[in-house]
């Protein structure tokens, strides 16, 4: 038998990475007449109705009982103001969904990405850390990629030639499929600013940089690549969940109205760890 080569990618999702064609990644695709009818967009912001490019008071409000007599006979802004507005309230609400945590300043960050990046990928260092947490901290026997990898490697490495079989490379794609892929929907990424910002995931990669084994035991460097998609879907804004938040109604007609279209983009994250494990394991 021949050894597999390393660096090897162990494990792709079905899902590629850089996939601008994914629904998430549309922009301004739709009208204010579609936004209203299929979404029930009428209403979408306490500060401005980007709808009639005015400035909103406290009585322009459902609750307020001159709402109806009031709305659209605010002052007048341009587009570019409506934007600027909608996207300081867009970071306004976001608080509440990044309480406390190390990863709390990242939704701002990324909101704000989107307003002046014109669709350009984001990395940040604290993306990076999150993940290599996550996979690190992650020790579910049933689920975790990482032990799940470390088992597998001890039950096919050949320790008599020390090195692993090249036939016995699907065994490491089969047990990542069966674990679950590092994901940041736990209970505490409601709060921690993860859920917010990641939440799922588009498409993982997992390589096996290096393999060292000797007499006793084995030590793999291991990279995780992972691409997630900061924009809003039709079945995202549709969902009860999403849609009675004026952070996901902003978000989506920031994204999708043919008259503002500012571009989602893709987020990138990568980890490396290391994996060890012994003879005796096996």
């Amino acid at each position: 038998m021949t050894a597999l080569q390393f660096p090897d990618t162990v494990f792709k999702t079905q899902k590629w990475m850089n996939d601008y064609g994914a629904s998430d990644m549309r922009c301004g695709d739709l009208t204010e007449t579609q936004l209203k009818s299929r979404y029930r967009l009428d209403y979408i912001s306490d500060r401005v109705d980007p709808w009639t490019l005015t400035r909103r008071s406290s009585m322009d409000r459902p609750q307020s009982m001159f709402c109806c007599n009031q709305r659209g006979k605010g002052e007048k802004i341009t587009r570019q103001q409506c934007a600027a507005m909608l996207f300081d309230e867009f970071r306004s609400l976001s608080h509440k969904f990044s309480l406390h945590g190390p990863y709390s300043h990242l939704i701002e960050k990324m909101i704000t990405h989107m307003q002046n990046g014109n669709g350009t990928p984001f990395r940040d260092v604290s993306l990076d850390r999150a993940l290599k947490e996550h996979i690190i901290r992650d020790n579910s026997q049933e689920n975790s990629t990482r032990l799940l990898l470390k088992r597998a490697l001890s039950n096919n490495i050949d320790w008599h030639n020390k090195y692993y079989p090249a036939v016995k490379k699907g065994k490491l794609y089969e047990v990542i499929s069966f674990g679950k892929l590092p994901k940041f929907d736990r209970f505490q990424d409601n709060y921690n600013g993860m859920g917010i910002t990641v939440h799922d995931t588009w498409a993982t990669y997992i390589t096996i940089k290096s393999l060292e084994i000797d007499n006793s035991g084995y030590r793999a460097v291991v990279h995780y690549k992972v691409q997630d998609h900061f924009g809003l879907d039709s079945e995202d804004i549709l969902k009860t969940k999403f849609h009675q938040f004026h952070f996901f109604r902003i978000w989506f007609v920031l994204q999708r109205y043919n008259q503002f279209g500012f571009k989602p983009f893709i987020t990138n994250m990568e980890a490396t760890i290391e994996i060890t494990g012994s003879r005796d394991e096996s």
